[in-house]
C-alpha cells in the first residue's frame, strides 16, 4: 500500500502575487488544449477544409510541443525560469493572434505549431517556478497548480464553445487577450532574484534517458494511451453533430471529470494499491469506453456518456502515469519528464488525422476502434513490463518531486 499525496502545509490561499500570476497563466495555457475543440467543424465549414485538415490543428500543436519538450529543460537551465516563461507566453500571444486573423486552414495549422512551442516552454517551467516562489507552503502551491490544470482543461472547451458560437476566430482572440494579461502579470509580479539559480543540463540528456528500460516502457505506454486520449478529444466533435456551444458543454463535462479524478481520486487509489495495479485497471476501462463509443457513435446521448466517462478515467491515468515516471529512474526528474512527455505527445499528434482518415475510409466507428485498440496495446505494455516497473510501486514522492512530476508530465 502506498501513500503518495503530500500533506498540505499552509493554506492554498496563502500565496504570493507572483504565484497567483503564474497560476492564472497556467489556467489559460491549459485552456489552449481544448479551446479549438468546439470550433473544428466551424473552421472546416468556413475555410472549406476537410475534417482531416482541421484535425491537423491538434497534430501540429502536439508534434511541436513534443519535440520541444526534449529541449525545454536545456533552455530554462541556461536562460532562467522567468525568461523561459515570458518567451513561452509571448509566442502563444503572437501565434494565437496570427491564427485568429488567418484566412487559410494551412496557415492556422502552422500558427498552431508555433503556439505549441510557446506552450512547451511555458508549461515545462511553470510549476517549478510556482514552487520556488511559493510563500504559503510548497504543498499548497502544488495543489494550486493542480487546480489550475484541472480548471484550464475543463473551462477550455466551454470558453471555446461560447466564443466559437459567435465566430470561430473568437477563441483565438480570447487566448491572445488572456495570455497578454498573464505576460504583463509575470513581468511585474515575478522577481528573478527570488528564484533558484538553475543548474545547466546537457542537450542530450532526455534522449539518453529513454535508454532506461523503465522509462522507455512508460513512454511507449503513454504514446499508445495518448492516442486514445486525443481521438476522444479531437475527433469526437465531428460525429457528435452539435454546434460550437453544444460541443463546448460536452467537453466541459469531460474536463470536469478529468479534473476531479486527477486531483482527488487518483491519490486515493494510489494510497490503497500499487500504481501498476491502478494502471492495469484503468487502461482496460478506458479501452472498453472507447469500444463502447464505437458502438453508440450514431447516438448523441450515448457518445456524450462515453466522453464524460472517458474524462473520469483519463484523469486517473494522467496522474498515475506521471507519478510512475518520477519514480522509474534515478535520473533528474526534469530530464525524465521531458523525455517521457516528448514521446507521449507523438501519440497525441498521430491520433486525430489517423482517426479521421479511418472514419472516412470505413465508418466513424473505426476511429474509436483504433483508439480502443491503442489503449489495449498500452495495457499489454504495462502487463509485460511489470517487473521492470517494480520500482514505481515503492516509496513516496517528496513535495518537490510531486511538483516536478505534474509540471512536465501532466500536460494534457
Amino acid at each position: 500500500m502506498n501513500a503518495h499525496a503530500p500533506a498540505a502545509s499552509g493554506s492554498i490561499l496563502k500565496q504570493s502575487s507572483a504565484v497567483w500570476a503564474i497560476a492564472f497563466a497556467c489556467v489559460v495555457a491549459f485552456m489552449g488544449i481544448g479551446l479549438v475543440d468546439p470550433i473544428l467543424p466551424a473552421i472546416a465549414t468556413s475555410l472549406h477544409a476537410t475534417a482531416a485538415q482541421t484535425e491537423l490543428l491538434f497534430t501540429s500543436y502536439l508534434a511541436v510541443t513534443g519535440v520541444a519538450m526534449f529541449f525545454t529543460s536545456w533552455v530554462s537551465s541556461r536562460i532562467g525560469a522567468k525568461n523561459t516563461l515570458l518567451i513561452g507566453l509571448a509566442l502563444i500571444v503572437v501565434f494565437s493572434v496570427l491564427a485568429a486573423t488567418s484566412g487559410s486552414v494551412w496557415n492556422i495549422i502552422g500558427f498552431r505549431a508555433g503556439w505549441g512551442l510557446g506552450n512547451a516552454l511555458f508549461i515545462s517551467t511553470a510549476l517549478a517556478t510556482i514552487v520556488g516562489a511559493a510563500s504559503g507552503g510548497t504543498a499548497s502551491a502544488i495543489i494550486l497548480y493542480e487546480a489550475a490544470l484541472g480548471l484550464g482543461i475543463a473551462v477550455g472547451p466551454l470558453v471555446g464553445g461560447l466564443l466559437g458560437s459567435v465566430s470561430w476566430r473568437g477563441p483565438f482572440f480570447g487566448v491572445t487577450t488572456l495570455m497578454a494579461i498573464a505576460f504583463i502579470a509575470v513581468v511585474v509580479l515575478l522577481k528573478s532574484s527570488g528564484l533558484e539559480k538553475p543548474t545547466p543540463t546537457k542537450l542530450s540528456a532526455p534522449f539518453r534517458a529513454l535508454g532506461q528500460p523503465a522509462l522507455a516502457a512508460l513512454a511507449v505506454t503513454a504514446l499508445f494511451y495518448n492516442i486514445g486520449f486525443f481521438v476522444l478529444l479531437a475527433y469526437t466533435p465531428f460525429p457528435l453533430g452539435f454546434g460550437a456551444l453544444g460541443i463546448g458543454f460536452t467537453f466541459f463535462g469531460w474536463g470536469v471529470g478529468l479534473a476531479i479524478t486527477s486531483v482527488w481520486v487518483a491519490p486515493l487509489l494510489t494510497a490503497r494499491m500499487r500504481r501498476t495495479t491502478v494502471l492495469k485497471i484503468a487502461l482496460p476501462l478506458l479501452a472498453l469506453d472507447l469500444f463502447a463509443a464505437a458502438v453508440v457513435v450514431a447516438s448523441q446521448v450515448g457518445l456524450i456518456v462515453c466522453v464524460v466517462i472517458g474524462g473520469l478515467v483519463l484523469g486517473v491515468l494522467n496522474t498515475v502515469l506521471t507519478e510512475c515516471v518520477m519514480e522509474a529512474t534515478d535520473l533528474p526528474r526534469s530530464v525524465a519528464s521531458s523525455a517521457y512527455s516528448a514521446v507521449r505527445f507523438i501519440g497525441g499528434a498521430i491520433a486525430p488525422p489517423v482517426a479521421t482518415l479511418l472514419a472516412d475510409a470505413f465508418s466513424p466507428s473505426a476511429a474509436y476502434v483504433f483508439a480502443g485498440a491503442s489503449v489495449a496495446v498500452a495495457f499489454v505494455v504495462v502487463a509485460l513490463t511489470t517487473r521492470v516497473l517494480r520500482r514505481v510501486d515503492d516509496g513516496a514522492e517528496s513535495e518537490r518531486v510531486e511538483a516536478e512530476a505534474i509540471s512536465a508530465g501532466e500536460m494534457v
